[in-house]
């Protein structure tokens, strides 16, 4: 397993070994104890999957503490382009982005700490994403900032997704108070 830092403090990309034969493949998405030789101390209590057309964009969404969730991402089938926002008022990358492809053939993971915005991008159609989370969904604790926002200016080299109508009307992050510290 390789662990690579992005130039954001605490997201992190994760590729796994595979093993490959003339009989398909296998790899560990998640392993308790190799994620702890790399400080990845992390507790999973809900794993959620959606399948999506392509061109679907869902994002950029996150839960006010102390409902906040950590996630590990990753591409069952298809390939996403998938955004993590920092949303952390005292980070010095406060409201920089890190992007990166996901994909079933590549098999990386990205780890995206609590105080972070999430979204992705369907590059093809039948993607399905599969992401674990440190903490139960609350409704009551569920948040989004708009996808297109200008002075997040996230490069999704899309100008039409499809888009649920909650995320097409998300805040603006210039009217956004963090709760992440």
């Amino acid at each position: 397993m390789e662990i690579i830092k992005t130039a954001i403090e605490g997201l992190l990309v994760i590729k796994p070994i595979v093993f490959k034969d003339d009989r398909g493949y296998f790899y560990e998405s998640y392993n308790k104890r190799k994620f702890s030789k790399f400080g990845l101390e992390m507790n999973f209590v809900q794993d959620n999957e959606s399948q999506s057309a392509k061109g679907v964009l869902r994002g950029l969404h996150f839960q006010k503490p102390p409902y906040a969730q950590g996630k590990l991402v990753r591409v069952v089938k298809g390939s996403v382009l998938d955004v993590a926002v920092d949303l952390r008022r005292n980070s010095l990358t406060y409201g920089k982005w890190e992007s990166r492809i996901l994909s079933a053939d590549n098999k990386e993971m990205f780890w995206i700490p609590e105080g972070f915005a999430h979204g992705f991008l369907t590059l093809e159609d039948d993607t399905i994403f599969n992401y674990k989370c440190t903490n139960f969904y609350n409704k009551e604790s569920e948040c989004s900032i708009l996808w297109n926002d200008p002075d997040i200016n996230i490069e999704w080299n899309i100008e039409n997704p499809i888009l649920s109508e909650k995320d097409k009307t998300s805040p603006l992050f210039k009217n956004f108070e963090s709760p992440f510290i």
